[in-house]
């Protein structure tokens, strides 16, 4: 195998498939990248089992051939090659990569020993959508999801299709988002792993992507290479007894003032100390307290429709919530100390983020 390429298009298609390349896996050949040369193609997968990415590159063909070499070793040593031409050539258990002057000799792995990853993915064309529009809504939604793999089904975003669009939920147990994409539908309902999905804006994100989600593997493609990744199959949890369908108490108040606000006070606080808001006529007064540190109180001004009230809530929690919001003025929903509340933008409920309180 012999290949030329341009040293940053080469460094692109390696790094990006290596995002899928486990780093402790016990079997070696998962830490190398499978490059395969047919045609004037170079195609570099990377997969650790349950995510494949697969990217491509138009190359100057010298010799046909396929091997295996070390992920990231691989990526780094082109990536720091001068610029302009880089020369990429097997031969006899090495791997060797040249460009204007500095030169690596890498040893490959047996690319008979690399998983087959092909024709495991879903067979039609799937839903084509815009590829920045699913990247923002996965962002939004995947601040919910739980980073505990011993609770897996939470560590998923539900995709499933309402009458008009589609809809994708992650919650931790203590936080739910829920985010509709109009204009879309037909896609299966299914959990995929949100590890993988936050993959999709890093890798294969384009102005358009292809999503089609089967029984056991969830595809996302555009024309910069496919991801696939193995869905969770568990049943997600009922989140829309969790939504009720009216709140008497609701706070309109400017964002980055409230996300200015939460972050002082979350310089007091820590992850066990939440930030209570006393909300009551002509706004919200934001208080912290910690007995060895101290504390931090301001007031905002905003418009309160509702009974006087005092809630607490995780600071970390409701700074993720305000942050991904994209709009001037948010909308706070309650219903008494106990229940959780519900965020959403004042001029757009696509995104709901539900979040419980901390008794006091």
């Amino acid at each position: 195998m012999r290949i030329r390429a341009e040293r940053d298009d080469l460094a692109d298609v390696l790094t990006r498939a290596g995002r899928a390349v486990g780093t402790r896996s016990a079997l070696p050949i998962l830490q190398g990248l499978l490059c395969d040369v047919t045609g004037g193609t170079l195609q570099v997968t990377g997969t650790d089992t349950e995510i494949t990415i697969e990217t491509s590159l138009e190359v100057e063909v010298l010799e046909e051939g396929r091997t295996v070499v070390p992920a990231k070793l691989v990526s780094e040593a082109v990536r720091k090659l001068p610029p302009g031409a880089v020369s990429f050539s097997v031969s006899e258990g090495e791997v060797e990569i040249t460009g204007n002057g500095p030169r690596f000799n890498l040893r490959e792995f047996d690319a008979n020993d690399f998983p087959d990853v092909t024709g495991s993915a879903p067979s039609d064309d799937g839903v084509e959508m815009d590829g920045e529009a699913l990247v923002a809504a996965l962002n939004q939604v995947g601040i919910a999801a739980s980073n505990d793999d011993g609770r897996p089904t939470l560590t998923g975003v539900l995709f499933e299709t309402e009458s008009d669009h589609l809809r994708l939920v992650a919650t931790d147990s203590y936080r739910l988002a829920v985010r509709d994409v109009p204009g879309v539908a037909g896609v299966n309902t299914t959990l995929v792993p949100y590890r993988a999905l936050k993959e999709i804006g890093r890798t294969i994100g384009a102005d358009k992507v292809s999503v089609n989600i089967g029984e056991r593997e969830g595809r996302f493609s555009s024309d910069r290479g496919q991801m696939t990744a193995r869905v969770i199959e568990s049943s997600f949890p009922n989140y829309r007894q969790l939504l009720p369908s009216e709140y008497p108490n609701r706070l309109t108040i400017n964002r980055d003032a409230l996300l200015e606000a939460v972050g002082r006070a979350s310089l007091v606080a820590e992850d066990h100390i939440p930030v209570r808001l006393s909300l009551g006529s002509g706004g919200v007064e934001l208080s912290v307290s910690r007995q060895d540190v101290g504390g931090e109180t301001e007031y905002i001004e905003a418009v309160y429709e509702g009974e006087d009230m005092v809630i607490a809530f995780n600071t970390r929690y409701l700074t993720d919530g305000v942050a991904a919001m994209k709009s001037e003025n948010l909308v706070l929903e309650t219903i008494n100390p106990l229940k959780p509340g519900l965020l959403t933008a004042a001029d757009d409920a696509a995104f709901r983020y539900l979040l419980m309180p901390v008794r006091l």
